[in-house]
């Protein structure tokens, strides 16, 4: 299995195929989800472990981090800081009250690793989430996160092969 690991390949080639996917996600949504999910997660764990994301760590320098009341208790703790401290310092508040981490790239990733790991929020844990079950009613998302992450690419690439 030949797998496309360089960002900037990937986004080339992700720009390229903006139609080819919306027809692939058409077609996906014709299809018998729990088929879906064995092919993904057949194919995930296959990629996943061949590709390693502290080599790319794209996805802690792209992407907002939802934080939990729960998780930033855990992470306050973690670096031994006051819930309040960590608040002021790594948390923003929307107006909707949801927590977001207030920089991009994520303030705990040095070196393309999580200086928080062990503690790191829900988001993080999940993420790419092709692990998880019912993949069409996440092809927005993961599509979202095609040209940035090489695992999602790399499924998505060899499910087309399935799948035509």
């Amino acid at each position: 299995m030949n797998l496309e690991i360089s960002l900037n390949n990937i986004a080339t080639i992700a720009a390229s195929k903006q139609a080819e996917n919306q027809e692939f996600v058409l077609e996906l949504k014709n299809l018998d989800s729990a088929w879906i999910d064995d092919q993904v997660f057949a194919l995930n764990n296959t990629i996943e472990p061949l590709i390693n994301c502290t080599d790319c760590g794209n996805c802690c320098n792209t992407l907002m981090i939802n934080v939990e009341e729960e998780e930033l208790n855990v992470a306050a703790n973690f670096i031994d800081l006051s819930n309040t401290h960590f608040k002021e310092k790594y948390i923003e508040q929307g107006n909707s009250g949801r927590m977001i981490l207030n920089t991009i790239p994520c303030n705990f990733l040095s070196n393309n690793k999580c200086t928080i790991y062990p503690a790191r929020f829900g988001g993080c844990k999940e993420f790419p989430g092709l692990h998880l079950p019912n993949i069409k009613a996440r092809l927005f998302t993961v599509m979202m996160h095609y040209d940035r992450c090489p695992i999602i690419f790399n499924v998505v690439e060899n499910l087309k092969k399935i799948i035509n």
